[in-house]
């Protein structure tokens, strides 16, 4: 007989903890091993459960989804992340698939469609709702110079003028993972390798305007 997938659920609202775990328990190819409310916490039980699939809410107390998605896959890679969120902005999408997660899908997906996700997820296979896909694909098309976001200029304005990590997480009050995870996705809408080309190609793009220090 298979083993059954085993599941972590990581949500800070009671109700879709509980409404998860009653639907997932009732299926025999699933072990549902534990609950998490908060990324830390999310955190700390795939170490010690080493679950196969982790159900991520994005919005969470203490640390948020893409940073515990983060650590967890420093420290469990073969763990496998499935995004369940109610937020679907292009952004946050970029945030979690950087991080490491396998695959994001919205809470109004169909029952089916969830238990699909989640052994899509077990095989580490990638997955989107076609909605979402269907809209990052577009995106892609457009030209990349409207793709930055307020917060990735705000990031990129700080790399031109010489801030580290470590200070541009300060300044942002963010993790450094997560500017981390912006300069990536930096990187690749501009179509280049380091910070020195991603400042000097956003310059002549314009998307940059560095202002003379009085």
């Amino acid at each position: 007989m298979t083993e059954p997938i085993r599941l972590l659920i990581a949500d800070d609202h009671p109700i879709v903890r509980g409404g998860l775990r009653g639907m997932l328990s009732s299926q025999p190819e699933f072990e549902v091993v534990g609950e998490a409310t908060t990324g830390t916490q999310a955190v700390d039980l795939t170490i010690r459960l080493n679950p196969n699939v982790v159900l991520m809410d994005l919005r969470m107390p203490e640390m948020d989804g893409v940073d515990a998605t983060t650590q967890i896959k420093a420290r469990r890679p073969d763990t496998q992340i499935l995004v369940l969120t109610t937020y679907d902005t292009d952004a946050d999408i970029h945030r979690a698939l950087d991080a490491g997660a396998t695959g994001y899908i919205l809470k109004d997906t169909s029952p089916e469609d969830l238990l699909y996700a989640i052994h899509a997820s077990a095989k580490g296979k990638p997955l989107l709702t076609p909605t979402l896909a269907a809209r990052l694909m577009e995106r892609r098309r457009g030209p990349t110079e409207e793709a930055l976001t307020s917060r990735e200029i705000e990031v990129l304005t700080l790399v031109a003028k010489g801030a580290h990590n470590k200070e541009i997480a300060k300044r942002l009050y963010v993790s450094q993972a997560t500017v981390k995870s912006h300069l990536i996705r930096i990187y690749g809408k501009l179509a280049v390798e380091d910070r020195t080309a991603a400042v000097t190609k956003a310059l002549e793009l314009g998307i940059l305007r560095l202002e003379k220090e009085p």
